[in-house]
């Protein structure tokens, strides 16, 4: 089998299409997989290190307001599907999958224009405009949330798969991330604010640690790298406090996530089908400056499903999100409640669903 993959920009799409990328291989050793990307995403980064071959078209997202640069960008967008039509037959996959990000648009495109099997894959509740414009192209959708197919009434077909994750958040033993960070048995709150940092939770946290009894639980912080140096000069001495941890980034997520018993995050779609397949309590503060407010609805859908509590933006304040973890923290039931709401909405198989979607593809 020959597969072509795109999708790109950030990790949310990338991650996602080599998660599906080493499953086919697993399945199939001798499947062969090509990446389409851009040289100005993450994909130029993540692609080659997770081994895989890569082929670049130049394609930009428009802006979502009126601007003079959206013309340039549609030229470049007609531009790129004619590239990638000549990649795609060059390479002749028998199937084209996207996971979304602008430059799955002309590769998809292409493909549905030769006539080759594709399938779309949509990461949020809210789907992004490419996906939107994609569904009725491809012939399969897949979709990580049960009311995302509600936004897609022209869609040919929708399949609910789930987000990709990885087989590691599953087998990793709690104990792990106590040893690893010399915490002892009190409750662990996990607070990631992503690999770029997220200054408001960062503000919140600061302002927990130096003005806050934390002695009710283990406090394990991941700032972002941007923000470490400016974290750290803000609590000032912390070395005495040994329930708290920070750390500029957690490179090894499935050991923290693992051990905690209350996390604290934003809600890229990842981090959320993440969360939901390891039936994760969480305190959610979704950015307010990403495309559609997406995060915004995958915190709202989690919320709603009784999963999480949900603090806004603009609300996360140290006193809130104080507020938030002192009522759950020594709740044992609610936490359980909690995360078996998560995991009742979570999968851990979206690849293999994947796999058979395109395996009838194939074999129409």
């Amino acid at each position: 089998m020959r597969i072509v993959l795109s999708g790109g920009g950030t990790g949310g799409h990338i991650n996602p299409a080599i998660s599906i990328a080493q499953y086919f291989k697993n399945q199939d050793e001798n499947t062969e997989i090509l990446f389409i990307g851009t040289e100005h995403g993450l994909e130029k980064k993540l692609i080659p290190q997770a081994g895989f071959p890569i082929k670049y078209i130049d394609v930009c997202g428009f802006k979502r307001s009126l601007s003079p640069k959206n013309v340039v960008y549609a030229c470049k967008a007609v531009c790129a599907t004619m590239k990638a039509k000549k990649l795609l037959r060059e390479y002749r996959p028998d199937v084209v999958i996207g996971t979304g990000g602008y430059v799955s648009g002309p590769v998809v495109s292409a493909a549905a224009s030769l006539k080759i099997p594709t399938l779309i894959h949509e990461q949020n509740v809210i789907p992004g405009l490419t996906v939107k414009l994609l569904a009725s192209k491809a012939d399969v959708t897949a979709t990580s949330f049960d009311t995302t197919q509600n936004y897609l009434p022209n869609a040919k077909k929708v399949v609910l798969t789930g987000n990709p994750v990885r087989p590691d958040l599953l087998s990793t033993a709690p104990q792990q991330g106590r040893i690893r960070y010399g915490f002892d048995n009190r409750p662990i709150v996990l607070v990631m604010s992503g690999s770029l940092g997220a200054k408001v939770i960062n503000d919140a946290v600061i302002n927990m640690i130096k003005n806050m009894d934390l002695s009710r639980f283990n406090l394990l912080v991941s700032t972002g790298e941007r923000y470490y140096d400016a974290f750290m000069e803000a609590v000032g001495d912390i070395s005495r406090m040994e329930n708290v941890s920070v750390q500029p980034y957690i490179f090894e997520a499935n050991v923290a996530m693992s051990a905690a018993d209350l996390i604290v995050c934003r809600t890229g779609a990842i981090t959320v089908s993440e969360l939901c397949a390891m039936g994760k309590p969480s305190i959610l503060i979704p950015s307010a400056n990403v495309a559609h407010n997406h995060q915004e609805y995958n915190a709202r859908y989690m919320r709603d499903k009784g999963a999480a509590r949900m603090i806004l933006d603009k609300d996360a304040s140290a006193e809130a999100l104080y507020h938030e973890i002192g009522l759950l923290i020594n709740d044992t039931k609610t936490l359980q409640e909690m995360g078996a709401n998560a995991h009742t909405i979570g999968t851990i198989d979206a690849c293999k669903k994947i796999y058979e979607e395109v395996s009838a593809l194939l074999h129409k």
